[in-house]
């Protein structure tokens, strides 16, 4: 099965294209289970909640494999919980890493800066920071060596990108 994975800084539209996208291909996607994580603590995470947010995101693709066609769309995957537990404590559990490069998806989707950024509570952030945050991501994928495209527009240019991409014959990938 092929993972097509949504990443960049927060409030850049990656669960909106990731639920387009499942639809567009009739697949399940898998939500960002730090998002439910926050909501259930009622607090921000912190440092302390990486190896439980990376086990919960593990557990959702997990369960959401099951139900997926040929194709799964992540809104996000253990990417983000590297970037983030790097960039909000300096470091990252090494099992957290090596699961990464076990479970790294086929195609990452960097999802630019290009829309507004919205506030959303315990959620999000960095809004004045966003370069950097993109920054720290698009230098994860670089480093990690994982094949990936920067998507920008408005939405309907995004799921065009996307499926461009996606539909892309595997000699050009």
């Amino acid at each position: 099965m092929r993972r097509i994975v949504l990443t960049g800084s927060e409030s850049t539209g990656k669960t909106t294209l990731a639920q387009a996208l499942a639809e567009h291909y009739r697949t399940v996607w898998v939500p960002e289970y730090a998002r439910d994580f926050v909501d259930a603590k009622g607090a921000p995470a912190d440092a302390s909640d990486v190896e439980a947010i990376a086990r919960g995101q593990i557990a959702y693709e997990e369960e959401l494999a099951t139900k997926a066609n040929h194709l799964m769309i992540l809104d996000t995957d253990l990417l983000s919980t590297v970037a983030y537990s790097r960039h909000y404590s300096g470091d990252c559990p090494a099992w957290i890493e090596e699961a990464l490069e076990r479970r790294a998806g086929d195609l990452y989707l960097l999802m630019g800066i290009d829309i507004p950024w919205v506030a959303d509570g315990d959620h999000r952030d960095r809004g004045d920071r966003r370069e950097e945050m993109q920054d720290l991501f698009r230098r994860e994928l670089i480093d990690r060596r994982l094949r990936f495209l920067e998507i920008r527009g408005d939405l309907e240019e995004r799921v065009r990108q996307a499926v461009t991409a996606i539909d892309a014959p595997t000699e050009t990938r």
